[in-house]
């Protein structure tokens, strides 16, 4: 039998009539999956389970709700099965804030350099079988300082805010995009197109960080240097190496007059040049 409570919880009027199918289909697909997956455990094994489900209400209302299972058996079979539902909306809000605050970065929104290191670290996930390869770039907002001594933080922060959103724009399906320093962001990208489509998109990525930035009925100017290695199956153990290869590729294009992607490794053409990044040196062949 529900309590008052249990009929408030899932947003239905106290008393009606209800049907297992029917409150089913108000937990999200994942909280549906292993709610089924453990209740069948549950019958088969007797083994009890608290699970954590996400709902949307009758009236549309998403909550988070805490359901524990117990089964009673008479002469060797389930019998009967004990439930208990509580609303622990409040407790995952807060929780998932201080995820936020944790892993984002307060002024662009993005994932920080917490967020990015752990993704990192785990390279094989984002660049899995369904991808030939991976990309990881540095993205380095050029000339801030000037920018902050000339207009002030807040003409810098606004500077940043937009990179950041045109990073997000032009490569919308990036594993993660981080700001990972003052003026840098590193971001992931995996591709089964191969490595002239992840370089194309990069390519237009920059494009799209060179616009002006409108600033107090004016505009600065702005630009982006960027660094980037391609991640190759069977060669995602390291990460740091990855990343300092991505590093040293985004010196080599502050040191070519900034405004410019360079690419760590193979030969390759980007922007009319075909260049060459290895161990900090740019060679043009």
């Amino acid at each position: 039998s529900w309590t008052d409570g249990i009929y408030d919880l899932f947003g239905l009027q106290r008393g009606c009539a209800i049907n297992r199918r029917s409150i089913v289909e108000l937990y999200h697909d994942e909280s549906r999956a292993e709610m089924e997956r453990l209740r069948g455990r549950l019958i088969t094994g007797g083994q009890g389970f608290v699970m954590d489900a996400r709902i949307c209400t009758a009236a549309g209302a998403e909550r988070w709700m805490r359901l524990s299972a117990s089964v009673t058996h008479e002469h060797g079979r389930p019998a009967r099965i004990h439930g208990a539902k509580q609303d622990i909306t409040g407790e995952k809000n807060m929780w998932m804030g201080l995820r936020r605050l944790a892993y984002s970065d307060p002024l662009t929104g993005l994932a920080n350099r917490r967020a990015f290191e752990m993704q990192l670290s785990d390279l094989r996930r984002h660049t899995g079988d369904a991808c030939a390869l991976g990309l990881l770039a540095i993205v380095d907002l050029d000339n801030l300082k000037p920018i902050n001594d000339r207009l002030g933080h807040a003409a810098g922060d606004e500077c940043l805010r937009q990179i950041a959103m045109r990073l997000e724009s032009a490569l919308s399906d990036a594993a993660i995009i981080a700001r990972i320093g003052g003026d840098e962001f590193g971001l992931l990208l995996c591709s089964a197109a191969g490595r002239p489509y992840l370089l194309h998109r990069l390519e237009q990525a920059q494009q799209a960080l060179s616009r002006p930035v409108a600033w107090r009925g004016t505009t600065i100017e702005v630009s982006a240097s960027i660094g980037a290695t391609i991640l190759r199956p069977g060669l995602l153990h390291d990460p740091e190496r990855r990343f300092a290869e991505a590093d040293s590729a985004l010196y080599v294009a502050k040191a070519a007059g900034r405004n410019c992607l360079r690419l760590f490794g193979d030969p390759v053409e980007v922007a009319g040049d075909v260049a060459m990044v290895s161990a900090g040196a740019m060679h043009v062949v």
